[in-house]
């Protein structure tokens, strides 16, 4: 998978001043996972946004209209080779129909939003070996009749 130029730029700026995407949240009051999303050119930052960002990562001013871009959203159809990528995708080829089934069981026939949408990361303490914790919500869509 190539990354656009920009994916690199941010990260190493980000790098540079030594914050993490939960320092980020505090600064933009955008949630950790959405910041992460714009590095990688899947969402799309207002203006106000943009600045703040480019300031916490002293860059240049350029890059308020790169991160104010509409980008090209997915990462193309292929299988992802990178390992906990690739559980995702494993995720859902294993578990996607169950959970349509699932979901359309309790709502009908429809989809969930990925644009009305919210993911939270959370890290779980165990003793045999700690755990992620990932909570998605997203609007439920029905499809239309016409």
């Amino acid at each position: 998978m190539e990354l656009p130029e920009i994916v690199s730029h941010l990260f190493a700026a980000k790098k540079a001043k030594g914050l993490s995407f939960a320092d980020l949240e505090q600064i933009l009051d955008r949630d950790e996972v959405w910041i992460a999303a714009v590095f990688y050119q899947q969402a799309t930052m207002s203006e106000d946004e943009a600045k703040l960002l480019v300031t916490a990562l002293d860059l240049d001013p350029i890059y308020i209209d790169l991160l104010t871009e509409y980008p090209i959203k997915g990462i193309g159809p292929i299988v992802p080779t990178d390992p906990l990528v690739y559980r995702f995708y494993e995720i859902i080829q294993v578990y996607g129909l169950p959970l349509k089934s699932v979901i359309q069981e309790k709502f009908g026939d429809g989809i969930m939003s990925a644009i009305d949408f919210t993911m939270d990361v959370e890290k779980e303490v165990d003793p045999k070996g700690d755990r992620v914790k990932i909570v998605m919500s997203g609007k439920f869509l029905s499809y239309k009749k016409w």
